[in-house]
């Protein structure tokens, strides 16, 4: 069996390390493990491939992968690889959703807390030497808790369960948005169909989106969907960027008429110099950190290698995408 791994991206920890290909040879001797730092070879190396780990490939050398029958990716988006010559192929399709969604929910936590507490403010205040704490109060919505308040999520996969169960604790009332709304959920005070969405958007303090990006979730936080949220309420997007209409989240964060966004996903990445974003005070970025973590590609080998044991063995992989579905 022949495993190729071939993952280029321009920031450093998406890039697998050298000792991955290292160990994994170490630990399944019979399988020849070929790494390339970069995309230069694998039109050479996939024709003979039986399992790959890539971000992205080409439709045209899924045709030419004539023995590949497993593709792993370690981000948990996979929209790119889905057109026609993967979707309609026998090649199993699996991501690391289950990799980031611990990871993920405690970043949304954070950003949760970062903007009830008014600590972008504060930093700000700091900066200028200034002891701003009555500034803090009267600057609307007030610092405030969260216990009590209403999370709503938009996708209930990974990190929409992950991030309920952790919200709960805090004393959050959570509600989902979820495709199958008869399944319910860990740390759930309500689960609804999707054509309940606006009802989700008029009652929760702070909205999450994490939803996967399909052509039915593209765009679907609209100019319209902002106005059925609360004046107070925060928008937080930990999924991807065109989940929204960014020009109009941007006038609702310009007037007001939200209270406040947490965003770690655009549509354009890096997000170029010129967005508006960068200027608004009620808006906290991070610069799609939400996955990073120091034990990142530890927790990749871990469900790496058990997938590739299920695999050898002829069993049931992790992390299995519905490729027509697009999660």
């Amino acid at each position: 069996m022949k495993l190729l791994i071939v993952l280029h991206h321009r920031f450093e920890l998406w890039n697998a390390p050298s000792w991955l290909a290292d160990r994994l040879r170490r630990d399944f001797p019979s399988i020849a493990v070929v790494h390339l730092e970069n995309y230069d070879g694998i039109e050479q190396e996939i024709p003979d491939a039986d399992a790959a780990i890539a971000w992205s490939v080409r439709p045209e050398q899924i045709k030419n992968a004539k023995k590949l029958r497993w593709i792993h990716s370690p981000a948990a988006a996979i929209h790119q690889l889905l057109f026609p010559e993967l979707i309609n192929s026998n090649i199993i399709l699996t991501n690391a959703r289950d990799v980031h969604g611990p990871v993920v929910a405690e970043h949304v936590i954070a950003l949760i807390l970062a903007l009830a507490k008014k600590i972008p403010q504060s930093v700000r205040l700091q900066m200028r030497h200034e002891w701003g704490q009555q500034a803090l109060w009267d600057d609307k919505p007030p610092v405030r808790e969260i216990s009590g308040a209403t999370l709503g999520l938009l996708g209930f996969g990974s990190i929409g369960r992950e991030t309920a169960k952790r919200a709960a604790a805090l004393g959050m009332r959570v509600i989902a948005v979820r495709e199958h709304a008869d399944k319910g959920g860990e740390g759930l005070a309500a689960v609804i169909g999707p054509n309940d969405l606006d009802r989700m958007l008029a009652e929760s303090d702070y909205v999450v989106l994490c939803a996967p990006l399909t052509p039915q979730t593209q765009g679907i936080i609209s100019a319209e969907r902002l106005r059925r949220m609360k004046r107070d309420a925060c928008l937080i997007n930990v999924g991807r960027g065109p989940l929204v209409d960014e020009p109009a989240l941007a006038d609702a964060l310009r007037n007001r008429t939200i209270a406040a966004a947490a965003l770690d996903v655009f549509s354009r990445e890096p997000l170029p110099a010129d967005s508006p974003f960068w200027d608004l005070d009620n808006c906290l970025i991070t610069p799609h950190t939400a996955a990073i973590t120091e034990r990142l590609w530890e927790r990749h080998y871990a469900q790496i290698s058990e997938n590739l044991r299920r695999f050898l063995a002829g069993q049931p992989l992790l992390g299995v995408v519905d490729k027509r579905r697009g999660y």
